[in-house]
């Protein structure tokens, strides 16, 4: 008979204790948390047939997809890399006559084709919210506001709010500042890299001011007021400024209007969620589309968190305290101890240890004794 092999596909791993009762603890109090402002969870399938899941996807995601072949159709399934299209599809569909706004929230595995030296796990835990119907000043407030309180159960602190408007190159090369469509993605990757000497070696000096409006909010707010001299974007920096100003005091502000990556379907609105210790996004939003059936659009907010960084690190753990419990011991005293909380561990035979067993106390009789 051949061993098996013991190896995962690069990028994957198994959960062992205690992070993986950490990730269902964070994750249930992040869900709790969404539950309580009225988002209602739903649960999309892993895979999808990948024309019907790829005609809502836009950007690079279409080259993170995993595709087979289903058996029983023939056809193309694909798993998610992503599920807040998922989310688009049910809201235009089987939850189409609900009222709006509609509020839903989310939580499942999303899988890679291929991972980052950042982040190499191509398997990831996703959840998130979304807020269909709206994408008001009002209704992204809520949903900036609600990211920072789920993260703030999940205990999270130092917490960074960075704000960007996705669309803002493009308004700005249809206008004022105009720029050949192919040159429009060669302009964003130069902000996106802070690199003044590749916009001045494109001739694209126009757009030199936007890397100095970065940084804390107000100061590079005021940069972009200024930049804006005739008003064409006064809307949108009101918008955002009336948003950051409704988080003020819940986290700390900062501003990165061109930033891009991870924004390629959010148009007005977007944001990172960042946090002291911790390298990297643990989650990102903003307003968006989703396509209906009769080729109509529905404006929608939402955020989507990655809290795999946050469960290595041990945020979900709980510590209790476990009991070892002899053989013929008290049942009902050891039922009792684990309706305060206390984990059993019962002995299954004389060989058992309490202490081998990762176990601080013994049961004596009716009561827990230390070791």
């Amino acid at each position: 008979m051949q061993k098996p092999s013991n190896l995962l596909p690069e990028g994957f791993h198994d959960a062992l204790p205690p992070y993986a009762e950490a990730a269902s603890r964070l994750e249930r109090d992040v869900l709790d948390t969404l539950a309580s402002h009225g988002y209602a969870r739903v649960t999309p399938p892993l895979a999808e047939y990948e024309d019907g899941l790829t005609e809502r996807m836009q950007g690079g995601s279409r080259s993170d997809l995993i595709r087979l072949v289903d058996p029983i159709s023939q056809r193309t399934l694909a798993l998610r890399p992503d599920m807040t299209m998922q989310i688009g599809r049910i809201a235009a569909t089987s939850m189409a006559d609900r009222p709006r706004p509609l509020r839903l929230s989310y939580s499942g595995q999303v899988l890679k084709l291929r991972s980052g030296q950042l982040q190499p796990e191509r398997s990831r835990l996703q959840i998130g919210a979304e807020l269909i119907g709206a994408d008001s000043v009002v209704a992204a407030s809520e949903i900036v506001s609600v990211a920072i309180e789920a993260l703030e159960r999940a205990g999270v602190s130092g917490i960074t709010v960075d704000f960007t408007m996705p669309d803002l190159i493009d308004i700005l090369a249809a206008g004022p500042l105009p720029l050949p469509q192919a040159q429009i993605a060669e302009v964003r990757g130069e902000l996106d890299m802070k690199d003044a000497g590749g916009l001045n070696a494109m001739g694209a000096t126009g757009y030199l001011p936007l890397i100095e409006a970065t940084g804390p909010f107000d100061d590079a707010m005021a940069k972009l007021r200024a930049f804006d001299g005739d008003g064409l974007l006064g809307s949108r920096l009101d918008g955002v400024a009336e948003i950051a100003a409704s988080i003020r005091g819940k986290a700390e502000l900062t501003l990165d209007p061109t930033e891009r990556h991870g924004f390629e379907y959010q148009n007005w609105f977007g944001f990172t969620l960042y946090a002291e210790s911790f390298i990297g996004a643990l989650g990102r939003g903003g307003s968006y589309e989703i396509a209906q059936a009769d080729g109509e659009t529905e404006a929608a907010v939402g955020f989507s968190l990655y809290p795999d960084p946050l469960i290595n690190a041990g945020f979900g753990a709980k510590t209790s305290e476990q009991i070892f419990l002899p053989l013929g011991h008290d049942r009902n005293a050891a039922a009792k101890l684990r309706a305060t909380g206390w984990r059993t561990v019962a002995a299954l035979s004389e060989k058992d240890q309490a202490q081998t067993l990762g176990c601080s106390h013994i049961l004596n009789g009716d009561q827990p004794e230390p070791l």
